[in-house]
């Protein structure tokens, strides 16, 4: 396995007192770069005449990499290593998101108005008409991030709490990106009944639900359930995200192979939530040939141990992942590291464009293939064409809550997809270019935009 690139999420940052003698500081970075450390930035803490002391910040590509650097570091002499701060964990110190008032509360009269006696007026104008609701409320622009921590990013059941540093993430995100407020909601219980009724009793303080990381097969009951008994929008990020986002990646990288969605042959490895619902968006877009595959190879008709929502996609082909690469124009990876070899993408057809999403560590090493791809995607940020959720789900709900939408339907997620694949123009559409950066202010807007006009179109527009 190659090496990953070091990378912000193992980052750290070095204390050092240093002697005020030339060449010092040179003796520090060098142990660092000769442990494979990336230096991002130095900062002057204080100094005087005898002593300087500084702040080296450096990237990682593990937690056992970072403490190797930090002992070379600290074996140094005349150095003395004032403290090392794991930079990704001081970030959580105390949580990443608060409240904060829209309305300042200065004088007695503020109170009265945004509290008793005041406030009382508008309860009963909500009562009398329960639409306004919307206008009168922060339910217009909120959404609750839903888990019960089943399954935390690739880290497996981890619980409710374990899965809040994640949530309070999505929040920020959909905050940053979309405008949108959103609180995290982590369930004590994996039950299914039991979380279809705790948000349904939570539903009417929101504008919208987004699930996360809740374990298949259960999610795929509670977002039908929740769907079709809540009157506002659901969305299942970690399959209909992922799903949007695979399908603007795509749409672009066909440009440049000169193929077309229903000329290629695509495989998909990993039959879980995204898998699946990458599946079936295609579908929807118009693909004609996938082969869907999980750990015991393709989801063929014949194979006794499918569960009733992989036999929905299963195909009359048999064999390994290999077998279903063999000419294949499409690999696409929601499943575990090491699983595509060199071997494998030679075999699959000509121009070959690679997804390998799986996180942190794809399913292939891009270095390994970087010259039998005409397409290379990841789902980390240190390599190009990052496949990443954060480019649809916040404008998704910005679209479907600027009109009140009363769900999600398949043409909002492709209007998304379009939204988002038509933001890279054909200058600069390249290998390495396929989607729009996860910074690009325009992205949210363009997403919003097209899910308000398929949300109008399917007639699931409140307004």
């Amino acid at each position: 396995m190659v090496h990953l690139t070091p990378n912000p999420s193992f980052s750290l940052t070095i204390r050092c007192q240093i002697p005020n003698h030339t060449g010092m500081l040179a003796s520090i970075t060098q142990a660092i770069t000769t442990t494979g450390g990336n230096i991002s930035h130095i900062d002057l803490v204080e100094y005087d005449r005898h002593i300087i002391v500084r702040d080296i910040t450096i990237d990682a590509f593990s937690a056992d990499h970072a403490e190797t650097i930090a002992t070379a570091v600290k074996a140094l002499e005349a150095i003395t290593v004032l403290s090392v701060t794991d930079r990704t964990f001081e970030m959580h110190q105390g949580g990443k998101i608060s409240i904060q008032c829209k309305q300042a509360l200065t004088h007695p009269t503020d109170l009265a108005m945004a509290y008793t006696p005041g406030v009382g007026r508008v309860c009963s104008a909500i009562a009398a008409a329960p639409e306004r609701v919307y206008e009168l409320t922060i339910k217009s622009n909120i959404v609750a991030v839903v888990t019960d921590g089943s399954a935390v990013l690739g880290l497996g059941n981890l619980g409710p709490e374990a899965a809040l540093p994640v949530m309070e993430g999505k929040a920020m995100l959909f905050k940053e990106f979309g405008g949108v407020d959103a609180f995290p909601i982590c369930l004590a219980t994996q039950n299914v009944e039991e979380i279809v009724t705790a948000v349904k009793q939570l539903a009417p303080v929101f504008g919208g639900i987004n699930l996360e990381d809740i374990g298949a097969p259960r999610c795929f009951e509670i977002e039908a359930r929740l769907q079709q008994e809540l009157n506002i929008p659901v969305f299942h990020d970690d399959q209909h995200g992922t799903a949007v986002v695979s399908l603007a990646a795509l749409y672009n990288s066909l440009k440049l192979v000169k193929k077309t969605l229903e000329q290629v042959r695509i495989v998909i490895n990993g039959a879980g939530a995204a898998g699946l619902a990458i599946t079936q968006l295609l579908k929807h877009a118009g693909a004609t040939e996938i082969i869907l595959c999980d750990s015991k190879g393709i989801l063929s008709r014949d194979r006794p141990d499918l569960s009733a929502k992989k036999q929905q996609f299963s195909c009359d082909e048999s064999g390994t992942l290999a077998d279903a690469l063999k000419n294949a124009d499409v690999f696409l990876g929601v499943s575990a590291p090491g699983v595509l070899t060199p071997p494998m993408v030679k075999a699959m057809a000509t121009n070959p464009i690679v997804f390998a999403m799986a996180n942190p560590i794809p399913e292939i090493q891009p270095e390994l293939v970087v010259n039998d791809v005409a397409v290379m995607a990841t789902g980390r940020s240190d390599y190009p064409n990052q496949i990443n959720n954060v480019l649809a789900f916040p404008g998704i709900f910005r679209g479907a809550l600027d009109c009140r939408a009363t769900g999600m339907t398949v043409n909002m997620y492709i209007g998304a997809a379009m939204a988002i694949a038509a933001l890279v123009d054909s200058d600069d559409l390249g290998p390495e270019h396929i989607i729009p950066s996860a910074f690009d202010h325009r992205v949210a807007p363009a997403v919003a935009a097209a899910v308000r006009k398929a949300a109008q179109q399917d007639g699931v527009a409140g307004i």
